[in-house]
């Protein structure tokens, strides 16, 4: 077999590609950033199975496991586009941990806490953010879905990694939105938006969000979007116990996603341990 060598041309039509494909633009500039890793490490010499089982070995000298199989799985993509199938490595095993971690989770009086400070400070439209993400599991990626209409109509249409789902909104939810809007004049299309009328990006939200921990004394490390959907989702399935009908809500592909959510801590399994009474 010929060496096999890397270059920007590569890359750049791997972008394309990636984009004919439909993916998300941040999910294509995630990518671009680990091929660029990868393209550093490899420099300009030959390109074979053991020099990615190098780099993945590399990678692990300074990265969680985690973080390593998300690069990796850049890199194998990248490698099946050109057709380099036999270069491709398997990801890191990582045994899930039978326990949330209490230490980086929100809980619901933290959360409240969060809410209440908004309020309390004038910032309504980020209280009502919160409460939207929290109320109905949705990604901050979905919030644009989140219109006018879709708070006088109880339900919004939600598209997502070209899939379609429909998310209902609590009925005190829509009439806070609705208030809202009628309040700064908003009559159609998203409501959470700039003062020039832009959809609000993720860099805002998650500045506006840690500024609004330290003033609410919530470890910054805890106020985060994707947590107000990781409290919606433990919160639901505490109350159903319905996996499959929060698998839908949450809009994810496979179950086995959704199963972090029945973790529970690890005091609560501490004291049942105790219940046992199998020490003498």
């Amino acid at each position: 077999m010929e060496p096999r060598y890397l270059s920007q041309d590569m890359l750049q039509n791997y972008r394309f590609y990636l984009q004919g494909e439909e993916r998300a633009e941040k999910t294509i500039q995630k990518y671009m950033r680990d091929l660029s890793v990868f393209f550093g490490y490899c420099g300009t010499g030959p390109v074979s199975k053991e020099t990615v089982v190098q780099f993945k070995g590399w990678l692990l000298r300074s990265h969680h496991a985690a973080s390593v199989n998300s690069m990796l799985a850049a890199v194998n993509g990248f490698l099946a586009y050109l057709g380099w199938h036999e270069c491709r490595v398997r990801a890191i095993r990582i045994q899930r941990s039978a326990y949330r971690d209490t230490a980086r989770q929100l809980t619901r009086q933290e959360y409240y806490r969060l809410v209440k400070t908004a309020q309390r400070r004038g910032q309504e439209r980020l209280a009502l953010l919160l409460q939207t993400i929290c109320a109905t599991g949705i990604r901050v990626s979905e919030l644009r879905g989140i219109t006018v209409a879709a708070a006088r109509s109880g339900r919004a249409e939600l598209e997502n990694k070209g899939k379609t789902r429909t998310v209902f909104l609590p009925r005190k939810l829509c009439a806070q939105l609705t208030r809202y809007c009628a309040r700064h004049g908003i009559c159609e299309g998203g409501i959470f938006i700039t003062r020039s009328g832009r959809p609000l990006d993720r860099s805002n939200i998650w500045s506006m969000m840690k500024a609004l921990a330290r003033a609410a004394g919530v470890a910054a490390g805890k106020v985060f979007p994707h947590n107000l959907r990781h409290l919606f989702a433990v919160c639901f399935y505490q109350a159903s116990k319905d996996l499959d009908h929060l698998a839908a809500i949450l809009g994810h592909s496979s179950i086995n996603t959704t199963r972090i959510y029945t973790q529970t801590d690890g005091e609560r399994h501490r004291r049942e341990l105790e219940t046992l009474q199998l020490v003498l």
